[in-house]
């Protein structure tokens, strides 16, 4: 046990010296030799078995850890660690502890000794626990890509790791790489070749391949592929990358593996279906084509084996879809596929439909190019799948039906057209679209193969009408059967009628039946084309067989079908339209149908009955004359029927139709007739009658109250009127011209009427004269008509227009034509016609009476009659002579507020100007500009209707007016090509209106389409001028410029192709006069540099940066507005350019922006432009990176001032009223502000990239900012930098901390005392890497202030900087301590003052000295001599306060020393000795107080004379000389010194005290005795008074009794004086003195020589006794203070015991015992238990001397 216990207590000891070196070293070099000699045999004191032990160690261990980690180039002993780690006897307790220090030391190695020990460290991987292994891996991973390996790999011998021997630790490795390489760096390059193929080959492991390579590859040397696990981790890291899906042929086998390898599983399926749909996508055309089928193999492969999961499913489905987008030629053969998606896609859940829908759709452009028996199998496919029941079959056949065919198919026409009746809408939706829609004009080369042919399409149709009606699938309705159900049914004859136009060669269109009706005449001359049999190709015997095969007939069979059983508008139509065209062939056939179109006229709805009443005119016209009369009679009977408004309207209607019909027929006859010169053989007189009682009828329902009656008898009259004279009186009484005439023009302006009504008076009235060369009422029919004008019928003015024009040339208007067999171009009036044209009268009405109106509604309606007059009537010789009129009556339009009014009359210009001779568009042109550009405007007269406009021609009320014009004018000026002011007035179309069915009559497009080709070649000069116009504030031009460009610009290139002449033009525009057109710039700038590469343009940037600030602070709102959104636009461009990937263009976008965002941007007055700079150079510091390099030195200083610059000036207002507290607290606050303001942020940023080629730049800039730099925020700002640059490249400072530092010094003593925090701050950390030559001169400086300045602000400036310098630089402290170090321990001795600082101050001093001495009593010893020295030189300083202080350092060290030797005794004594002379100031106490403990302390030393010492005579004379000065205090300190020094030295200089001391005692007892009663206000005084003359008192008597000297001259001349004065003193004065004597009188005693056996006097000691007993027995008697009465006994005891030890109790009389007897008596009460006892004993022994 014993040898135990020994040999663990040597164990602790030999622990205890190693703690012992570990303290003793002073350099990281002799700690770095303990640790390296130490460290391991320490730790394996851990497997000690003593607790004793253990702990010790774990206790030197927590200190070294400290140590270490403050200390990072410390290096451990690795390399032995690693031995004892690898030991395998060592106990866990210890590797545990080992491989904390191999952790900690291994990244401490240099890097060539780490690639020295990896191969260790994998050696001591094995058999370790898992953590250990992994940090072991950790230390490993970076350091094998410094290692240096085998050129060739087969080598394995020559590599460092000899693997193959350590199987388990390879795969530790492996595993452990692969972790790493999985970690999300996120900075990895995903498309490294390098990279992808080492994933590839760890997920896929070494495949063997049948190849020479493959077979050599050793078993051990083959790599497994990968877990699971690994594999979910690796491959979406695939499907980040384009490599990845390049790679062939790893791709495919990760695919194969993913889908169908042995472990895999649903995620990692899913996965791999992922990198399917990824290289489907990304992988390029000559890369894919190898992977196509195996792609499609593997895919449907899964699709047919795995059912399990639909998610699954649908994405195998949506990837064959993808695949087959991207190659098609794969699934051209395959209709298979097709088949079984589409069986898919019928049995599937909802899901997976949706992808198989998908994939589907995608599939369909690979089978658009079939051909033969494929195609026919795809028609028979698809037609199966139609009538499904699941919709989506439906629709993706639909798909199929009309993708896969081309548009002249006719089966698969039929198939959309069975679909296009199908009940749900996605399906006939669909369908119906495709079926109506016509393939573009621009299609030319495919225009033949467009549509099918008409013949064809019946015959098919026709075909399988009659297979359907033998089947079930006929549709059955009522009492009869149709071949397809109704909505089919309707689709086919629309189709067909589409058809029919386009084989006639127009076309088609089934959208409008007005559209449909303008084709009728071409249509018509198809007919007649295919009726004359040149179509039929089928020859048969019989005719009439022949006519049922004849592709009409069929036609018209099939609208009979429908329209009997169904009905319809269109049906109806297209079988009106196509007799029509053809009534001498085809109405022959509804001769005996009669009764049926009867029927049809009779429906419900108003438009059938109209066509029907047409279809029946047309019928009966190619009737005889007793038919016809028949009929007549028939219809007369009629319209009387008043049961059904609904007959009455149809037969009202046919009549009209019919009697215009005949009318015609009868025209053309005469004509006829009149060629072959036969005798007039016309309409007979009882014809005539029936007509003419006709028109009666008719007219009889003008005023029925039925409204539609009405305008059917107004149809009929204008049916009439158009084919031949009305037959019926001009006037008189009854049914007149004139009468009907007016009852029309009363209805136009009527409010009863509906519009239809008054649209059909109208035409009506310009019908009149068109039959009737003869029409009486012509002008007074016109001028009614233009009087009729009223508010907002925009719509019946061209209704009016038209009717005006028509009613002006009369007989040869076109409205005289048959519309179904004659285009209006087409038609040619008769020769023979007499005239009735007053085209020139119209035109003077228009021009001189309504186009001046001041009502501007008149002005718009007249303006779109000349329009309506010009357009139709172009040739006409009254026009042509007017040209120059009408355009000044268009132009005078121009300026109109209403946007209709200007766009009618700037078309009406466009037609005018193309009329014209070269010499009138000459003179046109000239007359247009001058009148636009200097706003000569027609006057209109002021009537009392004027509305009177605010503004000048070119504002009107709603800011339109004639700008656009202008504009439009100054583009073609600035081409020098005025003319083009047409074209742009032709393109700038946007009204509404002009697509209405009446707008579109003009055709306006075509000649729009015909300008803009026109326009072209001005394209290059143009294109920035309507770039600009599109952003204009005014919405006319806006919309005016944005026509003309969508029609001139349509590549989209273009503006990418002009953008520098686009740019130009908008900098010089940014700052136009005008400010429409700045904000206009501003807007289309903001346009133009969205989402463009600027890489051309960098240069312009800094130009247009500067322009838009000054933009930026517009006059007007809106323009800022565009302005702030301009330049947000642009800073976000710019910030994308100054990215690192940019290259050249970055760091060229960066040097052109940074000096504008600097010196215009940061510093600008206009808040807005401040802060948009701020926050660019932000982020583009951020996204620049180190690309900021070479800007630093500019953009840090820039920066810098802008912290103060930005500030609100109103906080330097704040800080200068603010008391001293508030402003160091508001200002702290404010340099946290600047500190993380985004300045900051961006100047942080570019200080990382910063190094020796910018410093030499960037120091002296900031140095003068450092020094010149006002404002808090700048100069908070630079202390930061400096402190960054010290931590981020010291190395590269070093040179420049020189310049820095006296730069900083400046700033030490600014009066503001948080710069003055963050200078000293900077400075401590300057000091770190400036040259030691540079310490030392800034130590010396700060000295200098510190001892010499007495202005505050330089103390509390050393103080600070002193400080910072230990805290964050404490090896340069260390290294020149003898400087600091005496200046801190001189400072802590700072006397507080009233200013707080300074107490803040002497806090920091002493943290400097603590921080940097082994203890003060060591620090002094130390440095004595530097502290005497610069003690001595504050004692000689003129500052009061400075000599105070050095006397506190002078006491410190004497005080602290103990004993001081000489030579340093003299230097202390004389230095405290030299303070002395003198007056009196604050704080000289300390010289005498220091004096006193130097003389204490070293009163031995002093005995013996030593020269240049003073001796003790002096040093006693010196301190009586302070005693005499006057000041109370200060005298008391002196007098306590001299008491101090007389008592250490035994001198005896009583004589001298007594005659200081005694006079005091004196004088302040008869001060004491003389004091009355205070008054109040001088109470406190009195009391502060009294408290020192107490305090004098009691050192007066306390200085006495420690100077009683033991010499018996002295003792003699004062015993009995001394004595008196304290009697004297204990009976009157207060507890505090009384005590103060008391202690006086037990020195007193206890030196008083009569006690002593050679010097006895016992007359004079009983004098003395009798004295002192009369008088302490006041004392022994004080109730009221035990420290009063203990004293007392105290002194008794003394005297009771001197008087036994000399035997001399004669010298105490009777009187003086009875007296003590007598008090001792009364403390028998005592409060006190000792003190009780105390008297009791004092009493007895008195009492026993009786």
């Amino acid at each position: 046990m014993a040898a135990a216990a020994a040999a663990a207590q040597d164990e602790l000891n030999q622990l205890e010296r190693v703690f012992l070196r570990l303290g003793h070293a002073e350099t990281d070099e002799q700690l770095q030799s303990i640790i390296s000699k130490f460290l391991p045999p320490v730790l394996l004191k851990l497997s000690s078995t003593q607790e004793g032990v253990r702990k010790k160690v774990m206790e030197l261990l927590v200190h070294l850890n400290k140590r270490i980690k403050s200390r990072p180039k410390i290096q451990l002993p690795v390399e032995t660690l690693l031995v004892q780690y690898q030991d395998p006897s060592a106990v866990s307790f210890v590797t545990n502890f080992t491989i904390i220090y191999v952790k900690m030391g291994y990244p401490r190695l240099p890097v060539e000794k780490q690639c020295e020990l990896a191969p260790t460290l994998l050696t001591a991987m094995e058999g370790k626990p898992q953590p250990q292994q992994d940090s072991l891996m950790h230390l490993l991973i970076p350091t094998l890509f410094h290692m240096k390996y085998p050129a060739e790999p087969l080598k394995a011998a020559a590599s460092p790791f000899n693997l193959a021997e350590k199987p388990k630790t390879v795969q530790l490795l492996l595993d452990f790489m692969l972790d790493v390489l999985l970690m999300p760096y996120g900075v990895i390059d995903w498309n490294n070749p390098a990279i992808i193929n080492k994933m590839y080959k760890v997920y896929l492991g070494d495949i063997p391949l049948k190849t020479k390579e493959g077979s050599v590859l050793k078993p051990e040397m083959k790599r497994e592929s990968v877990s699971t696990r690994v594999k979910l981790k690796i491959v979406p890291h695939l499907l980040r990358s384009r490599q990845a899906a390049e790679t062939f042929p790893a791709n495919i086998q990760v695919v194969y593996d993913g889908l169908f390898g042995a472990n895999t599983n649903a995620k990692l399926r899913s996965l791999s279906l992922q990198f399917v749909h990824h290289i489907c996508i990304i992988c390029p055309e000559s890369k894919i084509k190898p992977l196509g089928p195996m792609l499609l193999n593997g895919l449907t492969k899964l699709i047919n084996e795995y059912k399990e999961d639909s998610k699954l499913l649908s994405m195998a489905y949506s990837a064959v879809g993808k695949l087959s987008s991207r190659m098609p030629q794969l699934f051209t053969k395959d209709i298979a596929l097709v088949q079984q998606f589409f069986e898919a896609l019928c049995k599937e859940d909802a899901d997976t439909r949706l992808a198989i829908q998908e994939a589907l759709s995608l599939m369909v452009g690979a089978y658009t190019n079939l051909e033969g028996a494929q195609r026919t199998l795809m028609e028979v496919l698809v037609a199966s799948y139609l009538i499904k029941p699941e919709v989506q079959v439906r629709q993706v056949a639909v798909k199929f039906a009309s993708t896969v065919f081309p548009p002249n198919h006719i089966p698969s026409r039929y198939l959309l057209l069975l679909a296009a009746g199908d009940p749900r809408e996605e399906v006939h939706g669909e369908a119906q679209q495709v079926l109506r829609t016509f393939p573009g004009k621009n299609e030319k080369e495919s225009s033949g193969k467009q549509m099918p042919s008409f013949p064809e399409m019946v015959h098919y149709i026709q075909d399988k009408a009659c297979h359907q009606m033998k089947t079930p699938a006929k549709y059955t309705t009522g009492t009869a059967a149709l071949p397809f159900n109704p909505a089919t049914f309707g689709e086919i004859v629309l189709y067909l009628r589409m058809c029919l136009a386009h084989s006639a060669g127009v076309v088609p269109t089934s959208q409008s039946l007005a559209d449909m009706q303008d084709q009728a005449p071409a249509i018509g001359r198809y007919v007649r084309n295919l009726m004359s049999g040149n179509h039929i190709s089928l020859s048969s015997s019989s005719s009439s067989k022949s006519a049922e095969t004849n592709p009409v007939h069929m036609y018209i069979g099939l609208l009979q079908q429908l329209l009997t059983n169904v009905g319809g508008l269109p049906v109806m139509y297209c079988l009106l339209e196509v007799v029509s065209v053809y009534p001498e062939k085809l109405a022959t056939r509804f001769v005996d149908k009669m009764d049926w179109i009867k029927s049809l006229m009779n429906t419900n709805k108003e438009e059938m009955r109209e066509l029907a009443a047409l279809f029946y005119s047309v019928v009966l016209s190619t009737m005889s004359g007793d038919e016809l009369r028949a009929s007549l009679e028939q219809l007369i009977k009629m319209t009387k029927d008043n049961h059904s408004p609904e007959v009455q309207h149809g037969s009202l209607l046919a009549l009209g139709f019919t009697v215009g019909r005949y009318l015609a027929k009868g025209k053309c006859r005469t004509r006829e007739l009149h060629n072959i010169e036969q005798p007039n053989t016309a309409i007979m007189p009882d014809q005539e009658q029936l007509i003419k009682s006709t028109t009666e009828i008719i007219g009889s329902f003008l005023d029925s109250t039925s409204p539609f009656l009405v305008v059917a008898a107004r149809t009929a009259l204008g049916e009439i009127g158009r084919n031949g004279p009305l037959p019926i009186p001009s006037e008189g009484p009854g049914f007149t011209k004139l009468q009907l005439v007016e009852n029309l023009l009363a209805r136009i302006p009527s409010s009863k009427e509906t519009n239809k009504m008054k649209e059909r008076a109208i035409q009506t009235l310009g019908y009149f004269p068109v039959g009737d060369e003869d029409f009486p009422h012509q002008k007074l029919l016109l001028q009614g008509l233009m009087d009729s004008v009223e508010a907002k019928q925009i719509e019946l003015q061209f209704t009016v227009g038209e009717a005006i024009t028509s009613a002006a040339v009369g007989t040869s208007s076109v409205a005289a034509r048959d519309a179904w067999t004659v285009t209006e171009e087409e038609y040619i009036p008769p020769s023979d016609l007499k005239g009735n044209d007053v085209v020139p009268w119209v035109l003077d009405l228009i021009l001189n009476k309504h186009i001046i109106s001041p009502n501007p509604h008149i002005r718009q309606a007249a303006c779109i009659w000349l329009l309506s007059m010009v357009k139709k009537l172009s040739t006409h010789k009254a026009i042509k002579s007017h040209l120059k009129d009408i355009q000044n009556a268009f132009v005078s339009i121009l300026s109109d507020s209403d946007e209709l009014s200007q766009d009618v009359a700037s078309k009406g210009l466009g037609l005018i100007y193309e009329l014209g001779s070269e010499e009138d568009q000459q003179e046109l042109v000239t007359t247009l500009v001058d009148t636009l550009m200097t706003g000569k405007r027609a006057k209109h007269e002021m009537t009392g209707e004027t509305v009177v406009f605010q503004g000048g021609l070119s504002k009107t009320p709603d800011g339109q007016g004639l700008s656009t014009y202008k504009e439009l004018c100054s583009l073609a000026s600035d081409l020098n090509q005025p003319d083009l002011v047409y074209k742009f007035m032709n393109l700038a179309n946007h009204h509404a209106m002009w697509n209405s069915r009446k707008g579109a009559a003009f055709g306006f497009n075509v000649i729009a389409a015909k300008a803009g080709e026109q326009l072209a070649p001005f394209l290059p000069q143009l294109l920035p001028r309507l770039y600009r116009y599109q952003f204009d504030p005014n919405l006319g031009i806006r919309q005016a410029m944005t026509s003309i460009w969508n029609a001139l610009v349509t590549d989209k290139t273009m503006v990418d192709k002009y953008m520098k002449e686009i740019l130009e033009d908008l900098i010089c525009n940014l700052t136009s006069s005008l400010w429409r057109i700045r904000e206009s710039s501003c807007l289309a700038l903001n346009d133009l540099l969205r989402g463009r590469s600027l890489d051309d343009i960098i240069d312009k940037l800094p130009e247009i940066w500067e322009i838009l600030f000054r933009v930026q602070d517009d006059i007007k709102e809106t323009v800022r507005k565009a302005a702030d959104l301009a330049l947000k636009t642009l800073s976000k461009v710019c910030v994308k350019m100054c990215e690192p990937s940019k290259g050249a263009a970055g760091q060229k976008t960066i040097a052109v922006l940074l000096p504008c965002l600097l010196d215009k941007g940061i510093v600008s007055t206009v808040a807005e432009v401040r802060s948009l700079s701020i926050n660019t150079l932000v982020k583009i510091s951020k996204s620049a990176g180190s690309m900021l390099k070479p800007h630093a030195p500019k953009l840090i200083p820039a920066l810098l001032e802008s912290l103060s610059v930005l500030e609100p000036q109103v906080l330097n207002y704040l800080s200068l009223c603010a008391t001293e507290q508030e402003k160091t607290a508001m200002d702290s606050a404010r340099l946290n502000a600047v500190k993380s303001s985004p300045m900051m942020e961006t100047i942080n940023m570019s200080l990382q990239y910063l190094d020796v080629s910018v410093l030499g730049e960037l120091v002296p800039r900031l140095c003068e900012l450092i020094k010149s730099g006002v404002g808090l925020g700048t100069k908070g700002g630079c202390a930061s930098v400096i402190v960054s640059l010290t931590t981020q490249c010291p190395q590269d400072l070093a040179p420049y901390s020189g310049k820095l530092m006296s730069a900083l010094l400046s700033g030490l003593t600014d009066r503001n005392s948080v710069i003055q925090k963050s200078f000293a701050f900077a400075m401590g950390h300057l000091i770190r890497t400036s040259r030691d030559t540079s310490t030392e001169k800034l130590l010396h400086k700060l000295s200098s202030w510190y001892m010499e300045k007495e202005e505050p602000v330089y103390r509390t400036g050393c103080a600070l900087t002193v400080h910072s310098m230990g805290r964050y630089s404490p090896d340069v402290v260390k290294s020149h301590a003898k400087h600091v170090l005496p200046l801190a321990f001189l400072g802590m001795h700072e006397v507080p003052g009233e200013e707080k600082g300074e107490k803040e101050n002497s806090t920091l001093w002493t943290e400097v000295w603590q921080e940097n001495v082994p203890g003060t009593q060591g620090g002094i010893r130390l440095y004595m001599q530097e502290l005497i020295t610069i003690a001595q030189k504050a004692l000689q300083s003129q500052s009061w306060k400075m000599k105070a202080q050095g006397a506190a350092a002078m006491a410190s060290i004497a005080k602290q020393t103990g004993s001081l030797v000489p030579p340093h005794l003299g230097i202390v004594l004389s230095a405290l000795l030299q303070g002395l002379p003198g007056r009196t100031w604050t704080g000289k106490e300390e010289l005498l107080k220091a004096i006193a403990s130097v003389v204490s302390a070293c009163n031995a030393e002093l005995q013996k004379s030593v020269p240049g010492q003073p001796t003790i005579s002096d040093i006693v004379q010196a301190v009586l000389k302070e005693c005499r000065k006057e000041n109370l205090k200060y005298k008391m300190v002196a007098l306590r010194c001299a008491a101090g020094v007389l008592q250490a030295t035994k001198e005896d200089r009583f004589q001298e005290l007594a005659d200081i001391v005694f006079p005091m005692i004196k004088k302040n007892s008869l001060e004491s005795m003389g004091t009355g009663l205070p008054k109040h206000d001088e109470e406190d005084e009195e009391t502060r008074e009294k408290e020192v003359q107490v305090e004098s008192l009691i050192c007066a008597f306390e200085t006495l009794s420690k100077a009683w000297p033991r010499s018996p001259e002295t003792q003699r001349c004062y015993r009995q004086d001394f004595c008196k004065l304290m009697c004297d003193r204990l009976k009157l004065s207060t507890w505090k003195v009384q005590l103060g004597v008391l202690q006086a009188m037990n020195a007193y005693f206890k030196g008083l020589l009569l006690f002593d056996k050679e010097h006895l006097d016992p007359v004079a000691l009983t004098e003395i006794l009798l004295e002192t007993c009369s008088s302490i027995t006041h004392s022994l008697e004080n109730k009221s203070y035990t420290s009063i009465r203990t004293e007392a006994l105290s002194v008794i005891e003394l005297l009771l015991t001197k008087l036994q030890e000399t035997q001399q109790w004669e010298s105490l009389t009777p009187e003086s015992t009875e007296h003590l007897i007598r008090s001792l008596s009364t403390m028998a009460s005592d409060s006190r238990p000792e003190l009780q006892e105390k008297a009791f004993i004092l009493k007895k022994t008195l009492e026993s001397l009786d």
